[in-house]
């Protein structure tokens, strides 16, 4: 080679890239590669769908989760039902329903949020934080099920009410241990994000279906959505797990005892 010839790294990559597709690999990796934006702008859809549908959903369930767990009168049946309804349906139909459903009245047309109902985008976001809702309202409702009666016990002694006790004692308590139900829910939300590509939102699985359709593929924009979605399923387990481990040693040490210099766990 000569030294004086500069070279290219970028080119040099894709003409590599291309020989390996043509010779070698099953699959187009130079289309998928010079449609890197399509895939970038999908995950990004899919990423924002999913952390805004878990902080939603948490904004509504908890409230729900509190009445639930207190069997107020009327407000846990309202609960309960709701909870069915969004549990008992697919999210799939949920998603069609309001992006197709709710059109089709005037009301809904001529009101101030028709600017966002008639988006994708927004009514995938809607029914994704419902039904995460509605799942995390059992979530809690369960950890606070949970919470040792003796911590509830104590706060009464010290002549806490019962919301300074479910604010301070209850929630916080019951929120850890609830973590790893709650990152179950942030996987499977993972994956039910794909439904949005029915209703024409570019995310990952919608990326894939436009680069199949755009060129004629077979399976390049799937398999490539694949992959994806591993990679997210893979650094997201790992943050879960170290932060569930982080959740569970802070609960830990509310139980040390350190008689003469020694750390016993009872």
């Amino acid at each position: 080679m000569n030294p004086d010839v500069e070279t290219d790294p970028v080119a040099d990559f894709f003409t590599a890239l291309a020989e390996f597709s043509e010779t070698s690999a099953p699959l187009d990796f130079v289309l998928i590669a010079q449609n890197w934006e399509l895939f970038y702008n999908g995950l990004l859809n899919t990423l924002s769908l999913v952390f805004l549908a878990l902080a939603i959903g948490m904004v509504l369930a908890l409230p729900m989760a509190i009445i639930k767990a207190e069997r107020m009168p009327i407000g846990s049946q309202l609960v309960t039902a709701f909870v069915y309804v969004f549990r008992g349906t697919p999210l799939l139909v949920q998603a069609y329903i309001i992006y197709y459903g709710l059109a089709q009245f005037e009301f809904i047309r001529d009101s101030v949020f028709w600017p966002y109902l008639r988006e994708p985008w927004w009514c995938a976001l809607i029914a994704f934080s419902i039904n995460s809702a509605a799942y995390q309202v059992e979530i809690y409702r369960g950890g606070i099920d949970a919470v040792p009666r003796g911590e509830v016990e104590a706060a009464t002694a010290i002549g806490m009410s019962r919301w300074g006790a479910l604010r301070h004692i209850i929630l916080p308590s019951a929120i850890r241990r609830c973590f790893p139900m709650w990152g179950n829910e942030t996987i499977f939300l993972l994956h039910g994000t794909a439904i949005a590509s029915t209703i024409t939102v570019i995310d990952i699985l919608g990326a894939g279906r436009q680069l199949n359709a755009r060129y004629y593929l077979a399976y390049e924009g799937f398999i490539t959505a694949t992959i994806i979605y591993m990679i997210l399923i893979f650094l997201l387990t790992r943050v879960l797990i170290r932060v569930e481990k982080h959740l569970m040693k802070h609960m830990g040490e509310e139980n040390l005892v350190k008689p003469a210099g020694k750390v016993l766990v009872t």
